[in-house]
Order: structure tokens, then C-alpha cells, then sequence
């Protein structure tokens, strides 16, 4: 297929095609008679494996080396599960953050639906930054909300 059509299936402009190709994340596809590129259906899976690598947050300096050891053929294949079971760890570790984000917003959101439906006085809210760690700290099981014997408002939460 022509590079347009290529675009179209991968939703990568042209310039990033080419792009990719000038720094080796892209094998260089065969040319036609008369000098245009031609990609393959191999081309349209490696893209989508790249598309997957870039969506989890690998680095193009990363996938390019990925690239290179691919174009080494079986020799490279150990380097290669090394490189994927590092960036799996990373991945992990990087949802393992995000559901604490989940947690945290999501308890935020049930404190601050309390407040709208009239269950929470706002006076009642407060939020601590730990200076060790500038993790945020709460003193109940309801995120944000104080015990009454503390109360103490603080703007912007």
C-alpha cells in the first residue's frame, strides 16, 4: 500500500512515517518503478505493535533499539524479552500508581458529593501534605473530612 493509504490505516501522518523510517523505528519499505514507498502488511503490524510500545509509555529512543535488535533476526531475541519484561515491570508499576490515583479521587469525589448533598459541613474538610514524603494524609476513614473536635477549614480542597 501506498504511504497514504498507510497513513490513513495507522492514523501516523506522513511526516511521522517518514520520520520514523530516517531514525530506524520504521524498516524502510520496498519501492515501486517509479520511487514510492510500498508498505506491507508486516509494516501495518509492526506499526501497531509500535502504536502499542508508545501508548504504555516507551520512549522512541527505546523502540528504535527494539527495532534494530528485531532487524538482528533470532540472535537478538534474549536482548529483546529483557527489554519487554523491563517495560512490562514499568508498565505494572505504572498502573499500580494509577489505581491509587483511582482510589484517591474517587474518594475525594464520594467527600465532595457528601458536601453537595448536605451530609458533610465544608468547615468539616481538611487535608495535611506530609513534608517527608508530599503524600497527603487524612485524619478518618472519609478522605478530606476531619473529625469534629479538630475542625479546621482549609481553602482549596
Amino acid at each position: 500500500m501506498r504511504i497514504g493509504d498507510f497513513s490513513t490505516r495507522t492514523g501516523l501522518s506522513i511526516d511521522t512515517l517518514r520520520y520514523y523510517e530516517r531514525i530506524g523505528l520504521m524498516p524502510p519499505p520496498a519501492r515501486d518503478g517509479g520511487g514510492s514507498r510500498q508498505y506491507s502488511d508486516d509494516h501495518l503490524r509492526w506499526a501497531e505493535f509500535l502504536d502499542v510500545l508508545k501508548s504504555t509509555g516507551m520512549g522512541v529512543r527505546d523502540m528504535a533499539r527494539y527495532c534494530a535488535l528485531r532487524a538482528d533476526g533470532a540472535a537478538s531475541i534474549g536482548e529483546r524479552l529483557a527489554m519487554l519484561r523491563g517495560h512490562l515491570d514499568r508498565v505494572r508499576a505504572e498502573r499500580r500508581r494509577l489505581a491509587q490515583v483511582e482510589t484517591l479521587l474517587s474518594e475525594k469525589i464520594t467527600t465532595f458529593q457528601a458536601v453537595v448533598d448536605g451530609s458533610l459541613d465544608p468547615s468539616d474538610l481538611t487535608c495535611q501534605i506530609s513534608p517527608a514524603t508530599g503524600a497527603t494524609t487524612h485524619d478518618d476513614q472519609r478522605i478530606g473530612a476531619r473529625p469534629r473536635a479538630h475542625r479546621r477549614a482549609e481553602p482549596g480542597l
